[in-house]
């Protein structure tokens, strides 16, 4: 059974995002090792610079690697492409059918990810608009769900 890591900076502080990401957790189960990897946020000063930012991101990049091992990485981002459920199934397939056994879902904080998590992972923008972290969150786990429907054949996907 493929195992899919999502892997967030930062945790969620109200009840009912929890709520909603442990509610596709639960409907992912049925389709593959669903695990979420929640890693603390790099401090940073109240108005932080540059080299700041960049440095924790670095910091924030190292533990991101880590947790995400050996799977085949894809990172939410600003620069990604946009894709659309049908496409985030056909990738999950094709990863799958290719031969990964791990797939990590990156969602990095309010300052986005180092180069070194983008490096080498397909990078996938669910919208260009900006959406709270939270929110994208449950918005990721319900297109898992949904791409996994869809590969399934399930009357999920409308």
């Amino acid at each position: 059974m493929l195992e899919v890591k999502l892997i967030c900076i930062g945790k969620l502080k109200e009840k009912y995002w929890r709520d909603a990401v442990q509610e596709y957790a639960k409907r992912l189960s049925a389709f593959c090792r669903f695990q979420i990897i929640e890693l603390n946020e790099a401090r940073l000063p109240q108005d932080p610079n540059a080299a700041e930012i960049a440095k924790a991101l670095g910091e924030e990049a190292k533990a991101i690697l880590a947790a995400a091992g050996r799977s085949a990485l894809y990172t939410l981002c600003i620069e990604g492409k946009l894709v659309s459920s049908t496409q985030l199934a056909q990738q999950i397939d094709t990863a799958a059918v290719n031969g990964e056994s791990s797939l990590a879902f990156v969602i990095g904080s309010s300052h986005g990810l180092d180069d070194s998590v983008k490096q080498g992972s397909k990078r996938i923008s669910m919208s260009p608009m900006t959406f709270p972290h939270q929110l994208a969150r449950v918005m990721l786990c319900e297109q898992l769900y949904r791409a996994f429907s869809i590969n399934a054949g399930t009357k999920y996907h409308k």
